[in-house]
């Protein structure tokens, strides 16, 4: 006989429903969500060289401290002194994150501190820059003058204000927040839970944060990229990569071509280099646009190059030097981009493949070098070796700046081997008799290399004046500008570039410039705008294809930190690729479509240009590899400082997310009560399952004749 069917009361069926019900409609929420908030921003990150390890990263499983404000000195006394309820994460504004606390914090408070979080505010600021006051101090030109660089005193430096900070190893993560509601949300958490009876901060529940940076390097780049070497199935973890881009290049005038087996070196073809930096850096992920370090030397060359390529489209004298313009990548990290130029031209390497023939050493003539430009209205001139065209160089740059009434001021060149950090330091080193002349300007930037050098820094104001006015054309310098005034950053890097320009011009062909023709502001001006505020921009959409589709809202500007290798080039000397294809190429009036063009094979690109119906060019743009030259060599001694060795830890997520600490009392209840809860749980298991026949009693269906009461 089977057992009868349980019944359960009407009572019970109708909760039951009810439950039911009531959990299909209900939106499902997780508890995590509830528990904590994420906090937006950029992560501080490990890099190496070959004997030291400079970064932040957290612990394994993320760093967590109690949030506390730092207001003054005061505050981090309270933490590396009293700290009640340690590990904390000091908030701290940008002026007061200076040397002196951050390191204060790093070996007074290491057992105490287990995360700083930056909040932007650059209202009481000042100077911020976290490079060194000597920028590539070892990796310049071996100088014993006693006027060389002095990191201890400021005066003799060529960035007085600068820290060192991005040089430093910190044990713990650095988070850093732009967001102003992401700012507020710190603070009132602080505010709300943390702020008061700071004494017995202990005895309460705390608002508190978590940053997950973990860094998979250590020590140096050697131990590093050692431990990365013996990357196989067996051992699936890479630690670090090298910091590796490409440089950006082109001619003035095209080359001849020639059979790649008939590829040699030609001495007889000669070279004026022109070039500059293109990148720039930050103690920070993805955040410092670099605008006053390198953006204004940068728009200073593309200018200079677009109004070369206009005056001059072709050689006048056939015996004319050509002229090479570089765009150095990772110069920041010890002269990467330049070295690898160097080694490249030393081994016949440069340009790699293609139909023309290597350059050497041998084939450049003179070296132009722009350096930082901090005040464009007072130009030095800088030189480490005699130079037979220096002081013809030194005289034209008056006769033009008297003639235009540019108003810059240049002052005799110096004759010294103490030379600001610029990419001829690479050359000299290999020739200390390298004609290079380098123009850059007493050091006034507080700013640089950190995330405060951006469009304020620099006092850029959009004009955006792009429609109806060709940007792509140049200046007449002889009719008043109605567009920017005279004092504007556009004016200033327009008159500089003009200058430079004609001085290049009357050094080519060997005749006086006696045209009116000069940089456009307006290039200026739309340059900056897409470096600086979005990549949405004119400029951009003139020199990519003209279906190349728009991109979606405002994208921010391309990063020029150097980064690691990708398959593709940077977003940054993608554009500056482009650039030059279109502002230097000469543009071929008889190929009217992107058929007639792309007919023509290489070298010739399709434009958009500034109307967007399509313009051919001939091109001679092309990249190289910046990529340390330490690195292609297995046996390299990365103690010898002959070449960047710089590395960038991998690591596998970066987040920080803020959430209520209980306090130590909350949660010794808590584990009491969940050990209570334990024993409670075996007790009523051991009583229950002892008493299981009678709580439990059944009608057996092996006993067909039991009375139907005691079922």
């Amino acid at each position: 006989m089977l057992a009868p069917t349980r019944k359960w009361p009407l009572g019970v069926n109708f909760l039951l429903a009810v439950f039911f019900i009531a959990a299909k409609s209900a939106h499902s929420q997780r508890i995590k969500d509830d528990m904590y908030t994420s906090i937006s921003g950029a992560h501080c990150f490990r890099r190496l060289n070959g004997t030291h390890v400079t970064g932040c990263s957290s612990e394994l499983g993320g760093s967590v401290g109690v949030l506390h404000l730092i207001r003054s000195s005061a505050d981090i006394d309270f933490i590396v002194n009293d700290h009640p309820a340690p590990p904390y994460a000091p908030i701290i504004p940008p002026h007061l994150f200076t040397r002196e606390n951050i390191l204060r914090l790093k070996e007074q408070g290491a057992e105490i501190v287990s995360a700083v979080v930056l909040i932007n505010n650059a209202s009481m600021l000042e100077q911020y820059s976290h490079e060194s006051r000597c920028p590539n101090q070892f990796s310049g030109l071996v100088s014993r003058d006693s006027e060389s660089c002095s990191v201890d005193q400021p005066d003799n430096s060529w960035n007085p204000w600068g820290t060192g900070l991005l040089l430093e190893d910190f044990p713990f993560p650095i988070y850093y927040v732009a967001d102003p509601d992401e700012i507020k949300t710190l603070l009132d958490c602080f505010e709300k839970f943390n702020n008061y009876d700071l004494s017995n901060q202990h005895k309460r529940s705390l608002c508190s944060i978590q940053v997950k940076a973990f860094m998979s390097a250590a020590l140096s780049s050697r131990v590093c990229w050692s431990r990365s070497a013996v990357f196989n199935s067996l051992n699936p973890v890479k630690f670090c990569d090298p910091l590796q881009g490409k440089n950006v290049f082109a001619t003035l005038f095209p080359r001849v071509q020639v059979k790649p087996e008939e590829r040699k070196l030609d001495l007889t073809e000669r070279f004026i280099l022109v070039s500059t930096r293109m990148d720039t850096t930050s103690m920070f992920d993805g955040i410092g646009a670099g605008a006053m370090d390198s953006l204004v030397p940068f728009s200073v060359l593309i200018s200079l190059s677009h109004v070369l390529a206009n005056v001059l489209p072709e050689r006048i004298n056939s015996n004319d030097p050509n002229v090479l313009f570089v765009f150095f990548n990772g110069e920041s990290y010890d002269y990467i981009g330049s070295q690898r130029f160097v080694y490249d031209l030393q081994n016949g390497l440069f340009p790699k493949g293609g139909l023309a023939n290597p350059i050497s050493l041998e084939n450049i003539d003179l070296m132009i070098d722009i350096g930082t430009i901090d005040d464009l209205n007072d130009l030095k001139v800088y030189h480490a070796s005699e130079i037979k065209d220096i002081q013809l160089i030194s005289s034209t740059i008056d006769k033009i700046n008297t003639k235009f009434q540019f108003n810059i001021k240049a002052e005799a060149p110096i004759l010294t081997t103490n030379l600001p950090p610029v990419s001829s330091h690479s050359f000299l080193r290999e020739n200390s008799s390298f004609p290079a002349i380098i123009f850059t300007t007493a050091p006034k930037n507080r700013f640089y290399h950190s995330i405060y050098d951006d469009s304020e820094n620099l006092k850029f104001v959009y004009g955006n004046h792009s429609k109806g006015n060709d940007f792509t054309q140049l200046e007449d310098l002889s009719k008043r500008n109605s567009f920017f005034a005279s004092d504007s950053i556009q004016m200033r890097i327009r008159n500089a570039s003009s200058l430079l320009a004609m001085v290049m011009y009357e050094r080519i062909t060997g005749l006086p410039y006696n045209a009116n023709f000069g940089a456009s502001s307006l290039l200026v001006d739309e340059f900056l705008y897409c470096f600086l505020t979005s990549a949405d921009c004119p400029l951009f959409h003139a020199v990519s294809k003209p279906d190349h589709p728009k991109p979606y809202g405002k994208p921010p500007p391309p990063i020029r930190y150097i980064s690691v290798h990708s398959t593709l080039p940077s977003e940054a000397s993608g554009w500056i690729y482009h650039m030059l294809g279109f502002l230097v190429g000469q543009k071929v009036p008889n190929a009217t479509s992107k058929a007639e063009c792309k007919a023509m094979h290489q070298p010739y690109k399709w434009y958009a240009g500034y109307s967007g119906a399509g313009e051919c060019h001939w091109t001679t743009q092309n990249f190289s590899q910046a990529l340390s030259p330490a690195f292609l060599n297995d046996s390299y001694d990365y103690t010898s400082r002959n070449y960047s060795t710089w590395t960038e830890s991998t690591w596998r997520e970066m987040s920080a997310r803020i959430f209520l600490r209980p306090s130590a009392v909350h949660e010794s209840l808590t584990l009491s009560i969940g050990f209570v809860v334990l024993l409670i749980s075996f007790v009523l298991v051991f009583l229950i399952n002892s008493r299981s026949e009678v709580l439990f009693n059944q009608c057996a269906s092996t006993v067909p004749i039991a009375p139907p009461t005691q079922c």
